[in-house]
């Protein structure tokens, strides 16, 4: 499964999302991805959308992981960085982005979130501090959608 390539509805579903990551963030300043194949893939079609090409981090670690351990490479992320984007699976994604949603998160994107976190979702959340010190309960939900192709 780790070298299943993406779908061409997949395809179309990244360029959907990078338009969204670009409409809602304007910039990516990098990006940490699963090493499988169409999480890569993901990232490169998404990409196109942005204005640059923001620095990216293959991780074998964020394939068939847990909450915990995409959490510990969030937390080696530099400090500097702003905007970061992970590409990961589920059920992981999901579970990590409602252990990090505290009480201030936007309620309709935390009830489109607990509905399902479908091929191509994407969360988007606020954290104030540093990576290195993001806990649970500490990050801000603030968007949630399904781009499609």
């Amino acid at each position: 499964d780790h070298d299943r390539p993406l779908t061409k509805r997949g395809q179309d579903d990244a360029h959907a999302l990078g338009r969204w990551l670009a409409e809602q963030l304007g910039r990516v300043d990098r990006v940490v991805t699963s090493s499988a194949v169409r999480a890569v893939q993901t990232w490169e079609a998404a990409a196109e959308a942005l204005a640059h090409d923001p620095p990216v981090d293959v991780l074998l670690e964020l394939y068939q992981s847990d909450p915990g351990t995409v959490l510990r490479a969030i937390r080696r992320v530099d400090d500097d960085t702003r905007r970061l984007v992970v590409v990961g699976h589920e059920p992981t994604q999901s579970a990590l982005v409602l252990a990090l949603a505290g009480d201030d998160s936007d309620p309709d994107a935390v009830q489109e979130l607990e509905e399902g976190y479908r091929t191509s979702a994407v969360a988007l959340l606020e954290v104030e501090g540093p990576w290195s010190a993001l806990r649970p309960q500490e990050a801000r939900l603030v968007a949630f959608g399904v781009p499609r192709g």
